[in-house]
């Protein structure tokens, strides 16, 4: 018999050699139908695979990450099984889960593949998945391994078989196809109910432009009909508010290749929402006690040499520029000015906290290909700050810190958020991490504790700290649920020491502070590509770029309207006036596509009753309206920071 411990803590005794599929149907044949792969000891297994010893257990459903991952990643391979079918001889790279579905780089040999083909190519994926074929692992020895790809001549799994040793190779077979993988896979094919093939490209072999060139086919599936159905739904309502169509619709930003791919040019629409933004994160800093600093752009190298980011970041940092034999670099990150001007003066135990805030500039040389619009660029402008203070007040700027994230969220209307603590990986100490052991144990610790008590909503993610300590990523979701990782919180213990950066403490002995990074707004760019696509660019009236549009119905009119946008502005509303010698109907139309929160329209009636009639974006005529009573109203609703 073996023991396992269930996630809530029950331990049960089962027969040795019991699969979590077998562990399932013993609680329910409902929960059984469910259970995709089980998380054993914390790693992913097939849901059918024999358990030999005491262990813990998580079965794992469509609902879990780990489950969508293992679901997608067999649905890869039944892509496989259906390509080898319709296309002999066909080849295979490497077929992984990604974020929404799964891809395969296949050589077809030649032969090319159009949007037709993926028709029929998800007819025979479904046809192959109602006959529900048991999705089988067997570990099998390099020589054996070796020999089946021979005899097929694909050198594309004798390639990956080279850096395998005997021990950790298994094939997986589903019906008549066979593939060289580690796993997990889900129990038999009749999971997958609807599938939808939705993009080709090329893909070289290793990611190496001089190699040859193969088919990537990407594709996405689902337990139900209902689930894809709802998928296209979501996708087709991503495209209209994709940030980089809006943004250039809404004249926000703009890219230009003189200038340089990453590099965004702000209009001054999107200007006016930076301002918006670095106004709301100054306010809160100001009330939560930071002070604010300005740093340079460059430094010299000896500076990121102290800090540690040459070598562990110099990947992502542009190349040096030699000045009077000196070597300087645009700042990557503003960490290690802010910890400069920390110990520019001496600092004791009443100094601290010390809480340094600044929307730094920071340039990072992300690859071509990883570019994305207002995503993934070159020049980002970062809501940073540092914080330096005790291991005793730590917890309480740690919450703190937390709770001025959920403040933004509530703000911006961001219902949906979980923070991903990030680990190190103790065999990389030295490597992609400090090697300080007791250091990361005590720091995880603490992050572990303040996420704990709070009840803040939090899963744990190995091997993606920071090279100086760990960090959160903060996850969250648009209103159409599309997941996007919006800034990070991150502790760190090293940069103390390697800047001797030191307080004294009532003790009147010489102490290293914590410093914690965080940057709740993450960057302009970033956060404002995701306003665009959350809010599908109707912005809330306090960010919106033109608040009121102001509509006289003709030319006999336009002084009267003159006179209304005096005094909107002199209340601080963004307003403009719409003067073309066009029909009200367009004029109205136009304004509704470019998405400005409210318009005020004038003519006859309303010169002569010294009103305006008012309409608001989506939601139309809202009758006449004293201007006063509108300036009140609004100016109300601004200050709130009120979502619509």
């Amino acid at each position: 018999m073996i023991k396992i411990t269930f996630p809530d803590g029950a331990v049960r005794e089962y027969p040795t050699g019991s699969s979590a599929l077998d562990i399932a149907k013993s609680i329910s044949d409902g929960l059984a139908r469910k259970v995709l792969a089980a998380e054993v000891d914390g790693k992913v297994w097939d849901a059918t695979r024999p358990i030999a010893m005491d262990a813990s257990l998580k079965l794992l459903t469509w609902n879990d990450v780990a489950g969508k991952s293992t679901f997608w990643h067999s649905s890869a391979h039944l892509l496989a099984e259906a390509v080898e079918a319709l296309y002999p001889g066909a080849k295979f790279w490497v077929g992984p889960p990604v974020e929404n579905g799964f891809y395969y780089d296949i050589d077809l040999g030649g032969r090319s593949i159009v949007e037709e083909d993926l028709r029929r190519l998800e007819v025979k994926m479904s046809d192959l998945a109602r006959q529900n074929e048991v999705y089988v692992r067997k570990e099998i020895s390099k020589g054996d391994a070796v020999k089946y790809f021979s005899d097929k001549g694909d050198e594309y799994k004798l390639d990956l078989l080279q850096n395998l040793q005997d021990g950790e190779i298994t094939f997986y077979t589903q019906g008549r196809f066979t593939d060289l993988c580690r796993g997990p896979h889900i129990p038999n094919t009749g999971f997958i109910k609807a599938i939808k093939l939705t993009n080709i490209a090329g893909a070289y072999w290793k990611g190496d432009d001089r190699n040859k060139q193969l088919t990537r086919i990407y594709g996405v599936s689902f337990p139900s009909q209902k689930d894809l159905d709802e998928y296209l739904r979501l996708l087709e309502e991503a495209k209209k508010r994709d940030h980089r169509k809006l943004g250039k619709e809404l004249g926000i930003f703009t890219m230009d290749d003189d200038v340089g791919p990453g590099l965004a040019l702000w209009l001054p629409n999107g200007t006016i929402i930076i301002e918006e933004l670095e106004k709301l994160a100054k306010e809160t800093e100001l009330a939560a006690g930071y002070k604010r600093v300005v740093t340079p752009h460059i430094a010299k190298e000896s500076l990121y040499l102290t800090s540690g980011h040459l070598p562990y970041y110099q990947d992502s940092m542009y190349p040096p520029m030699e000045l009077e034999g000196q070597k300087y670099y645009l700042k990557a990150m503003n960490c290690p000015h802010h910890h400069k001007i920390f110990a520019a003066e001496p600092k004791s135990y009443k100094d601290l906290p010390l809480r340094l805030a600044e929307y730094g500039t920071c340039y990072r040389y992300e690859q071509s290909g990883e570019l994305f619009g207002l995503m993934r660029v070159r020049c980002l402008h970062m809501n940073d700050a540092h914080i330096y203070c005790s291991k005793e007040q730590f917890y309480d700027e740690f919450k703190a810190v937390n709770e001025m994230y959920i403040k933004y969220f509530k703000i911006f209307g961001i219902e949906k958020f979980v923070m991903r603590l990030s680990l190190h990986e103790p065999s990389k100490l030295g490597k992609k991490y400090v090697n300080e052991p007791e250091l990361w144990k005590e720091t995880e610790n603490l992050v572990r504790d303040v996420l704990v008590r709070t009840s803040t909503p939090f899963v744990e993610v190995p091997d993606e700290a920071a090279f100086y300590g760990p960090k959160i990523d903060v996850q969250i979701w648009s209103t159409i649920g599309k997941e996007f990782t919006l800034a990070t919180n991150q502790v760190d213990f090293a940069q103390g020491r390697r800047f001797n950066l030191q307080f004294v403490s009532k003790e009147n002995n010489p102490e290293t502070p914590l410093i914690i990074h965080r940057a709740p707004l993450g960057t302009h760019e970033r956060f404002i590509g995701f306003l665009l696509e959350h809010y599908a660019g109707n912005f809330p009236v306090w960010i919106s770029p033109v608040q009121v549009k102001v509509l006289p119905i003709s030319d006999k009119y336009i002084d009267y309207a003159q006179t209304i946008l005096g005094s909107l502005k002199k209340a601080d509303i963004r307003a403009e006036i719409d003067d073309r010698n066009e029909k009200i109907g367009k004029k109205i139309r136009d304004t509704e596509i470019a998405k400005i929160p409210f318009m005020l329209i004038v003519g006859e009636k309303e010169l002569a009753e010294q009103k305006a009639s008012l309409r608001r974006h989506g939601k139309g005529d809202l009758g006449q309206i004293n201007l006063e009573d509108f300036v009140i109203q609004l100016t109300r609703e601004i200050q709130a920071r009120a979502t619509d």
